[in-house]
């Protein structure tokens, strides 16, 4: 089956983590090809950002490769909370 690059035909799934009161999610669709979008679940009709799917990779690899509190793009080994590029003790 052929799908069209089109967020018309998007199917959409929620973030894992997302809230039970729908909060500060985002929803993605992974079956287009190439190309990530992404929306807030709260505006369902709102507007879709497309991103290409190399740099989604690189965007979630990122994230899972950053300490648990740190900021996205703190180097392994931050102390939790710390600003990207600060001092470790």
């Amino acid at each position: 089956m052929r799908h069209s690059s089109e967020p018309n035909s998007a199917r959409w799934r929620r973030s894992s983590y997302s809230n039970a009161n729908g909060g500060e999610c985002v929803e993605i669709a992974e079956n287009l090809p190439g190309v990530v979008p992404v929306r807030d679940s709260k505006a369902p009709h709102g507007p879709v950002i497309v991103v290409p799917a190399s740099a989604w990779g690189a965007f979630v690899a990122s994230l899972k490769a950053c300490p648990p509190g740190a900021p996205p793009g703190a180097p392994q080994g931050a102390p939790q909370g710390a600003p990207q590029g600060a001092p470790q003790g």
